[in-house]
């Protein structure tokens, strides 16, 4: 298909010119077709370091949701959400959940932090074994699987046809957290039926920590209950840096993050859950540590800012690859 073009005045003075100059050239073919728009993309895979410590967040995926004051902020008024939602920017009637575990190489072992929505992910969310590919790894490498509490978005990806998919790993989870979800009927919820399917046939090869508990050298559990009864963030430090997995501490960085005291749908105990965040989002601001989030925008690494009487999100630019 042709191109049409309309000259313009200036266009039609200029032609004597032009005639020459394209005597010159030779003829121009204006035809052309159009190429097709993509989309939109998002990479599977970012990668920071630590120290020595080779940090990959993976995109799991990522969901729109409507009516989000049904999760966040349940205890303020609706005028106050949205208000503080249009100070930042973003709508008060909609929003964007990723799920992104994270894949730590220490240089002697290979550690995955939670393991996504699973093969029984719906549409968009399901895809943590094709970011671990793109990121260079393949399962069969990883040595530990570390879950920071049994949320199914967090354990779905353990098994897949059956089998675990992570063939060669040992497994690493909060002993609460365990020992609250295991003593349930298997049948009483969602959670407990996903547990019995993925969780429980591992437990042979499962190490069970507390507090302080060590997965690695560099890599310490810290208690962070409330979100769930066991619910557990690792710090890893190495080369004299640090970052914290915070899990899901902090859900959203407008309606969590930032209002450590609203209250979240998914938390099983809200006043833990709020001095949980409280406690780990100053320590953050106060050591400028950086972290990861599990359902912050990807690539989901940020830093903590003390914003009057909350917090601001301050998304990671460069700082980790200098």
């Amino acid at each position: 298909m042709g191109l049409n073009v309309e000259l313009t005045r200036r266009a039609a003075l200029l032609g004597a010119g032009g005639a020459v100059a394209g005597a010159s050239l030779g003829t121009v073919n204006l035809a052309h077709a159009a190429a097709e728009k993509q989309g939109a993309m998002t990479a599977p895979v970012a990668r920071y370091a630590v120290g020595d410590f080779e940090v990959n967040t993976l995109l799991d995926g990522a969901v729109t949701v409507g009516e989000p004051q049904k999760t966040f902020g349940m205890n303020v008024e609706p005028d106050a959400f949205v208000a503080h939602s249009e100070e930042n920017f973003i709508p008060a009637d909609s929003f964007k959940a990723y799920f992104t575990p994270t894949l730590v190489n220490t240089g002697s072992e290979l550690i995955l932090f939670d393991t996504g929505v699973g093969e029984g992910g719906r549409p968009a969310r399901g895809n943590m074994r094709a970011a671990l590919e793109s990121a260079g790894y393949t399962p069969e490498q990883v040595d530990i699987v570390v879950i920071t509490h049994m949320h199914p978005d967090h354990i779905g990806g353990l098994m897949e046809g059956g089998a675990p998919a992570f063939a060669n790993a040992r497994y690493v989870t909060g002993q609460k957290e365990y020992d609250f979800w295991a003593a349930m009927d298997p049948e009483a919820n969602g959670v407990t039926k996903l547990m019995t399917k993925n969780v429980k046939p591992l437990a042979d090869k499962m190490t069970f920590l507390g507090d302080g508990g060590s997965v690695a050298s560099g890599v310490t559990a810290v208690a962070a209950h409330g979100h769930t009864p066991g619910h557990t963030v690792y710090m890893l430090e190495n080369g004299g840096q640090q970052l914290l997995l915070m899990a899901d501490t902090a859900n959203h960085y407008v309606w969590s993050l930032a209002r450590p005291d609203w209250e979240v749908r998914f938390d099983m105990d809200k006043e833990a859950a709020a001095a949980t965040r409280k406690s780990l989002l100053a320590m953050l601001a106060a050591d400028k540590v950086p972290f990861v989030g599990y359902h912050m925008p990807f690539p989901a690494v940020g830093y903590v800012a003390v914003d009057g009487s909350g917090y601001r999100y301050v998304p990671a630019s460069y700082q980790m690859h200098l």
